[in-house]
């Protein structure tokens, strides 16, 4: 028989006043509550609390246990689908997510790691985390944890009072709950195993009462109903920094596991039910993700007298998706629990869809929120009101993968934009205007489907680089606005794209876009430029917001057309190509003013629309004036910086044969690796690269010889260095002009991607 730690609770009955204690012998642990409440005004609000208490190492002159402590809350209105989250952690943070970053833990994308290591070492955490402003005590003679002022506190007569407050946000909670059931043990009689095999002791109070007071966006209101309480204490302990290790991938976002093996990639489902009758459910599963297996299924059934009984044959399913669009995480719509030897069969559905939580210590984010519950025993209908957590299930493990999950959004924000069978109302909004609908008389949808919107659908439904949709939403967010309330912006940016590559494909004939037949085509060239032309302003009305000021929203425009005259201008430039510079560069050898012209149809095509579109969302995230600019200039270099890297990709070659090597060489066009070799080769070879780029030759060793000659004279190093240069000069004047943030994390990655891509 295993033997376990002596501070854990013995066969029979559970001391509360001696095991609701911080247990010694433990590495990781944590306390947990929920709650379903009535408000005096009718409103149904859920929240969730846990404070979690972590070893990070040992006091090398007293020889006793370190620990670093982390608190997440959130507050979810069910009618309001309003959702507010906060996640504090120890002022030690900084100093032990470097060495979790040291350990190879966390995300698995290099970029993200350097952005993650870049704010740790000026002692920062991203936001919304946030460190503790005070220090943290916790009591080893009662239950009493102050966590800089948020407190959970064992009263006298039994009762649990928990406190929690977020002047930033202006929410807060009073909450009292007083225990109407015994506790219960989880799994093998209390023993649980936690992601990786530890073992975890485990009870919970499945029903209190709660009465007090919770506070939403100022406004205190009284509140009552029914709560839950867990706490959850295990894993090992260890000696010296490898201390460190215990502490939980999830220690400030997830109360139900923890985490020592960074190999391993562990979700888990967790569920807390509360049934009309006084009866509770709670059950959870664990699933590595690498080995497709199962790492263990737990659930307990409480009847109304108290009594609980363990179940085995649990089936934990999930289904449907929800895509985040701040984290661009996935999380299902529609949960089922069956319990055949007990005749149960539940389904669970989000009270709304947007509960999210994000913390940058958790993959970076998990789902905690209200759900409600519907389902048979026994053949008979019961209902009731429960929690369920979900995380570890990632969509994107690296920027790779999140920009293929933002992709899916975005043509998603299109598809609804631009139904294949939309209704009177959405061609209406497209062609004319509410206040307009005799525009619509006698137009024939089938025909404007067949001729205005498959053209563009055939075009953006293949995918593409969705980064500039994400511009304006993460620029949003880096200046603390809120993205959700723009998200129907995805769509705008994609289409101004879609709009140009469409005509740009007719001018330049190409026969070939996006891994298919251009536009034109399949549809013509008329079809394909009016459809491309429309594109340009499908996305106007998406623009209206009733949030924002008509000061703000006429600036929107100002920047929209911005775009698209600079577009449009870089567009003619191009087409009246460079040709007519290259006498003088052949014989001269100075480059400075074809360089120049070759980044003007850059900086036009590319960098202001990118620009633009970031400062529209800084703008709509009610940015100052600085930021608005920093992001701006910011996304400027880096739309130049990518069109840099594709002339040297063009080049050197791109990932995956996405584009034949050396087009643009068979085109004869004159790109940045041209212009900054003819700098740098003599006289004769000057001449030789140019007769060679002009005779717009197919043959491959031609080109070979041509990529080989550019190659050699350092001009392919020096565009890669100049991309360098453009991205972190302008990083270096954004930094200072945010705050440390999850967004601003991914903005800083993000340059590092576009500069270090292989597509």
């Amino acid at each position: 028989m295993l033997e376990y730690p002596v501070d854990w609770p013995a066969d029979g009955p559970i001391d509360l006043d001696l095991h609701d204690l911080p247990h010694g012998s433990s590495s990781t642990e944590w306390w947990y509550l929920n709650t379903h409440l009535q408000s005096a005004s009718g409103k149904s609000i859920s929240l969730f609390a846990s404070f979690f208490r972590i070893i990070k190492g040992r006091n090398e002159e007293t020889g006793e246990d370190e620990h670093a402590h982390s608190l997440t809350w959130a507050i979810a209105d069910a009618k309001s689908g309003l959702y507010t989250g906060e996640s504090r952690v120890d002022k030690s943070a900084p100093e032990l997510g470097l060495k979790k970053v040291e350990r190879g833990e966390g995300t698995t994308d290099e970029r993200l790691r350097r952005a993650i290591r870049e704010v740790l070492e000026k002692g920062n955490v991203p936001y919304p985390d946030r460190m503790f402003e005070s220090e943290v005590w916790v009591s080893q003679r009662k239950l009493d944890l102050d966590y800089a002022g948020n407190r959970l506190e064992k009263l006298d007569d039994g009762r649990y009072h928990l406190v929690l407050f977020d002047h930033e946000q202006n929410i807060g909670a009073d909450l009292t709950f007083t225990p109407k059931k015994p506790p219960a043990r989880h799994g093998d009689n209390g023993v649980v195993k936690s992601v990786h095999g530890e073992d975890m002791f485990y009870y919970f109070i499945p029903r209190n009462d709660v009465t007090g007071s919770v506070t939403i966006n100022g406004a205190k209101e009284s509140v009552s109903g029914s709560g839950w309480y867990d706490h959850e204490f295990g894993c090992h302990l260890f000696d010296g920094d490898a201390v460190a290790a215990a502490q939980a991938e999830q220690a400030a976002g997830n109360p139900h596991t923890s985490e020592e093996k960074p190999k391993e990639d562990i979700a888990w489902n967790w569920i807390s039910v509360q049934f009309e009758g006084g009866w509770e459910l709670t059950a959870y599963a664990l699933f590595d993700l690498i080995s497709e297996e199962p790492r263990g299924n737990y659930a307990v059934i409480i009847e109304a007298d108290g009594s609980f009984h363990a179940v085995d044959d649990l089936e934990f399913t999930a289904d449907g998706t929800w895509r985040s669009t701040r984290t661009f995480n996935e999380y299902p719509t529609r949960y089922d629990v069956k319990l055949p030897s007990e005749s149960i069969e539940l389904t669970a559905l989000p009270a709304f869809a947007d509960q999210e939580f994000i913390t940058a210590i958790s993959k970076p984010a998990f789902w905690e929120g209200r759900v409600h519950v519907t389902g048979t025993h026994n053949g008979e209908p019961i209902k009731g009101v429960g929690f369920i957590e979900r995380s570890g299930y990632v969509a994107a493990h690296d920027l790779d993968s999140f920009f293929k999950s933002v992709g899916k959004e975005v043509r998603k924000s299109v598809a609804e934009l631009l139904p294949f069978d939309p209704t009177w109302e959405q061609v209406r909004d497209l062609v004319a205007s509410p206040e307009r609908p005799q525009y619509m008389k006698g137009v024939d949808i089938p025909k404007f489907v067949e001729f205005g919107v498959q053209p563009v659908r055939d075009i953006t439904d293949r995918g593409g680089k969705s980064w500039r949709s994400y511009a304006a939403l993460a620029c949003c967010d880096v200046v603390g606005g809120d993205s959700r309330e723009f998200v129907k912006w995805l769509a705008m940016p994609e289409l101004l794209h879609v709009g140009s590559l469409i005509v740009d494909d007719v001018q330049d004939k190409s026969s070939w876009r996006r891994g298919g037949p251009t536009c034109h085509e399949i549809h013509g060239e008329p079809t394909a430029i009016n459809a491309g032309t429309a594109c340009y302003f499908m996305g106007q009305r998406l623009l209206q917001s009733g949030r924002l000021s008509s000061k703000d929203r006429l600036r929107l425009y100002d920047l929209y057309f911005e775009a698209l005259r600079a577009g449009h201008a870089g567009q003619a430039v191009d087409i009246g190509g460079l040709d007519y510079l290259m006498p003088e560069v052949v014989e001269t050898g100075d480059t400075e003013t074809l360089e120049n012209r070759v980044l003007a149809i850059h900086r036009l095509k590319t960098a202001v629309p990118a620009a633009s579109l970031a400062r529209m969302g800084a703008v709509a995230g009610e940015g100052t004036e600085d930021q608005v600019e920093g992001v701006g200039l910011f996304f400027e270099s880096v739309g130049l910086a990518f069109q840099i890297i594709d002339d040297v990709l063009n080049l050197r070659g791109f990932e995956g044969d996405l584009k034949s090597k050396g087009e643009d060489l068979q085109q004869g066009k004159v790109t940045l690796p041209v212009a900054k070799a003819m700098g740098r080769l003599d006289s004769e070879g000057r001449k030789w690269l140019w007769d060679g780029v002009n005779s717009k030759s197919d043959d491959p060793q031609v080109i070979g010889s041509l990529i080989a000659k550019i190659e050699q004279s350092g001009a392919l190093d020096d565009c890669v260095s100049e991309a360098n240069d453009l991205v972190e000069s302008a990083w270096q004047n954004l930094d200072p002009l945010v705050h440390d943030s999850m967004p601003k994390l991914m903005l800083r990655a993000f340059g590092w991607y576009v500069l270090e891509r292989h597509y």
